[in-house]
């Protein structure tokens, strides 16, 4: 067995670079594996305690069910995610740091920084100017970003587009990317690459839709997406249920995710099964609308949820984030193309309640649209 070491980050460089100095250690087997946590927290008893030699991190995930879950990640499966890493994007090199370190995302640009990571100092969040002289004084050749930071990135411009621009490849996750989005910023001439993947399977493990060198992809019948390969966890730790611990099964990850292939053969990622709403005895995944609100001119944020209703089960309804918006224009203009789909209600609202790095918080947002807030 190996012992198991709490390490604390509060957003600011100097903790930052001593976790990816103790992880790398980890992952290295000269030291003992991490358990980071972020500012303010600390650490649940119940995860402390020595792990099996192969482990290296116990990282959190930021609750997607509302119940967050410790995974044990193997050090083979780290260091065979970074090389898949390498092999699609390109050499090894320097990156920078702008997201929360001790996210499964974050500790992954640190241990695959070819020198030690720069690192932005997130204490007072993400800003785009820190973002942009980080990237500036650095030289680092890649990073890794969630939607929401590409976006304000991209409508700062200037300087910060530029240094977008400037590496070799900028991996976008922790929340599914609006194509309108990869478009605007493909178009911009930033390096745009896309990752699916959780803690689970030591971040991302499938980029722009194609799984990394050692990564399998398989559909269930329903859809459901399985993960597997060199970059899956060794399961859990601590209390979880039947049906968490009965994910970990066949040698693979059953996520919680319905995909479908293209006809390229890509895996396109339609969302949450249980995010799925049943409308009048259709099934509507909230992305497919999501993508057609996004779509529409003056719209940079979308969700869609499903709420109550006594005639049809669960009625379609919709939040976005814009200026200058319309909520029944926005309704009428995507109703044709959406069918059944279409939501029965569209409310503008100064931001999507999130959680994590980024991913809206669907069921805040339920409360929040029930309680009759927005416009």
């Amino acid at each position: 067995m190996r012992a198991l070491v709490t390490v604390p980050t509060d957003g600011s460089p100097a903790a930052a670079r001593h976790l990816g100095e103790a992880a790398a250690a980890a992952v290295a087997g000269d030291g003992p594996a991490v358990l980071p946590t972020g500012p303010g927290e600390d650490a649940d008893p119940a995860l402390l305690g020595p792990v099996d030699d192969a482990v290296a991190a116990v990282v959190t995930t930021t609750g997607s069910t509302g119940v967050p879950k410790a995974v044990l990640l193997p050090a083979a499966a780290l260091a065979a995610s970074a090389r898949a890493t390498y092999a699609r994007i390109g050499p090894p090199g320097r990156w920078l740091l702008a997201l929360p370190a001790h996210h499964v995302a974050g500790l992954q640009v640190l241990l695959r920084s070819a020198e030690p990571a720069a690192v932005m100092d997130l204490r007072a969040g993400f800003r785009t100017d820190a973002f942009t002289a980080a990237a500036a004084a650095s030289g680092a050749a890649y990073t890794s970003l969630v939607p929401t930071q590409l976006v304000r990135l991209l409508d700062a411009g200037g300087p910060a587009l530029d240094a977008l621009r400037g590496f070799t490849a900028v991996l976008l996750g922790g929340a599914a990317a609006d194509p309108s989005l990869l478009d605007r910023a493909r178009a911009a001439g930033v390096p745009v690459v896309t990752t699916y993947g959780m803690s689970e399977t030591c971040g991302g493990c499938v980029y722009d839709g194609r799984p990394l060198d050692g990564v399998t992809v398989t559909l269930e019948p329903d859809g459901r997406i399985v993960l597997g390969g060199t970059t899956l966890a060794a399961g859990y730790r601590g209390a979880v249920s039947d049906a968490d611990r009965a994910a970990f099964t066949g040698g693979g990850f059953r996520t919680n995710d319905l995909g479908v292939w293209t006809d390229d053969g890509r895996l396109e990622v339609l969302g949450r099964a249980d995010d799925v709403i049943v409308t009048g005895g259709e099934n509507v995944a909230p992305a497919l609308v999501e993508r057609a609100l996004l779509a529409q001119d003056g719209v940079r944020e979308a969700c869609v949820v499903g709420l109550p209703d006594p005639e049809w089960g669960a009625r379609v309804v919709a939040a976005v984030v814009g200026d200058g918006l319309d909520p029944d224009r926005l309704r009428a203009t995507v109703a044709p193309q959406l069918g059944h789909a279409a939501p029965r209600s569209v409310t503008v609202l100064d931001a999507i309640p999130a959680r994590g790095i980024g991913k809206p918080d669907r069921e805040a947002l339920r409360r929040l649209l029930t309680s009759g807030a927005g416009s």
